[in-house]
């Protein structure tokens, strides 16, 4: 009976083999911590305004899961609107936008997320990774690299994980681990 690689692994290498096969996944198997859309930071002041806003963005966020992503922006423009301040707005519309291939009018979102927010919270994190997804998409890389750093230093394993896979001599490490894989599952042992 052959073992599958899985068997011959410790948790915490089947993690490490998990997260460079998944690397849209922390170390410890879930999804990284960045959900699609965002909500609000906990230092955040409750207003009408920003309910209102919140009410919006969970509307807009059903409207963008079932696909009906040109309302989903209508509706985060309305949230938009009622609190201008709130970064959170920008974001999901910025992510949104990315969805139907708008990086440019994203782009502008996400920099009015990033400052609002003063680069700090979870909207943030979440900002500087989607900019960063569409810096490196531009082959921006260097750009991509800084922003997600600093998503990084908020918490991001998804940005972290982007840091590794963007170094030349992890990509090579990882390519190598994955055909070595490759073959220890077809059974191909040197």
């Amino acid at each position: 009976m052959r073992s599958s690689p899985k068997d011959m692994a410790s948790k915490n290498d089947q993690a490490i083999l998990n997260s460079i096969f998944n690397p849209l996944q922390g170390l410890d198997g879930r999804c990284d911590d960045e959900a699609i859309f965002s909500g609000s930071d906990e230092n955040e002041i409750e207003t009408d305004a920003v309910r209102e806003a919140k009410l919006l963005e969970i509307e807009g966020v059903k409207s963008a899961e079932q696909g009906q992503l040109q309302d989903a922006i209508n509706i985060f423009t309305k949230a938009i609107q009622s609190a201008p301040s709130r970064p959170s707005g920008y974001n999901n519309r910025a992510q949104a936008l990315r969805l139907i291939g708008n990086d440019a009018d994203a782009l502008v979102d996400l920099n009015n997320a990033l400052n609002l927010s003063q680069k700090k919270g979870q909207v943030a994190r979440q900002a500087l990774c989607q900019r960063g997804m569409i810096y490196r998409k531009e082959g921006k890389d260097e750009e991509a690299t800084e922003d997600f750093k600093e998503a990084a230093k908020l918490g991001s394993e998804f940005a972290r994980s982007q840091i590794v896979e963007m170094n030349p001599y992890a990509a090579l490490c990882n390519k190598m681990l994955h055909d070595v894989f490759n073959k220890l599952q077809r059974g191909e042992c040197d």
